[in-house]
């Protein structure tokens, strides 16, 4: 593949989902809302023991460093964030790469499992409340790929909706999302036909 066809990855694009490990068996992950910022830094130690033949290295375990900021909100997720730091229950944690998808177009994501190790919460008076979490992360981080489920894809993205009431049964309130053949259809009479491809 040639430099310029190699893809470039942003932010904006890369989120993170959470859930206590107890709760595995009774809920799906839950994206983090408003987040502002995520980190995610594996490493492992180095060191070099110089003997006559040069250098022979060695390496420590690896380790994870996971910190992710977020606006502060009134949500489950956000709970739950605090539960884990306060009662030092294990999480869950993905790391969703929403632009890097199989030919299944399941995601790229990072899974690991951890403990919040600190939760800090800022109030200035002209800001946004704030928090920052760093994750203490067991183990070493796994790669794969996952599939959203359809309420998960619309926390990303809104989908079109109607002005109708939305209901279990006509979850669009009446609406119809906007699709490429629909380009130049439409009229004052209602007629689906592309400008240029009515009656001659």
């Amino acid at each position: 593949m040639a430099n310029n066809d190699i893809q470039y990855l942003q932010g904006i694009d890369t989120v993170a989902y959470v859930r206590l490990l107890e709760n595995a068996a009774k809920e799906r992950g839950q994206l983090i809302p408003y987040q502002t910022s995520l980190d995610f830094d594996p490493q492992r130690d180095t060191d070099t023991t110089q003997t006559k033949q040069g250098g022979v290295p060695t390496t420590s375990s690896l380790e994870t460093d996971l910190e992710i900021e977020f606006v502060h909100n009134i949500s489950k997720v956000s709970d739950d964030l605090m539960t884990s730091l306060l009662k030092n229950k294990d999480i869950e944690v993905w790391i969703v790469y929403r632009k890097r998808r199989n030919d299944q177009g399941q995601y790229f994501a990072w899974y690991m499992r951890g403990i919040v190790s600190e939760d800090e919460n800022e109030n200035d008076p002209d800001d946004n409340s704030t928090r920052d979490v760093t994750f203490t992360i067991k183990g070493e981080p796994q790669r794969g790929w996952l599939t959203l489920p359809d309420d998960a894809e619309e926390e990303l993205s809104y989908v079109f909706q109607g002005i109708g009431q939305v209901t279990s049964s006509d979850t669009t309130g009446g609406g119809k999302a906007y699709v490429d053949a629909d380009a130049g259809t439409g009229s004052d009479t209602g007629s689906a036909a592309p400008v240029g491809e009515g009656k001659h």
